[in-house]
């Protein structure tokens, strides 16, 4: 009887869980237009930093490699 009540309990557990994420997916689904602004602008902050630093590589390989033809 005992293994029974057990087993009723994570069924119940179960069902709520599973109950509660369906109401998050449906949120998402139909939730805040703007939910997804935020990656956007993490994406766009990454990819200016990552020209910013294609920027700095550049000018520091140039800088180098004509220090270098100075060099006798």
């Amino acid at each position: 009887m005992r293994t029974l009540a057990h087993c009723h309990h994570l069924v119940l557990q179960l069902e709520d869980y599973l109950a509660a994420q369906w109401r998050i997916a449906a949120g998402a689904v139909r939730g805040d237009p703007e939910q997804g602004s935020v990656t956007i602008e993490q994406v766009i902050w990454a990819v200016a930093i990552i020209g910013i630093v294609a920027i700095v590589v550049t000018a520091i390989t140039n800088y180098v490699t004509t220090q270098a033809g100075k060099i006798k």
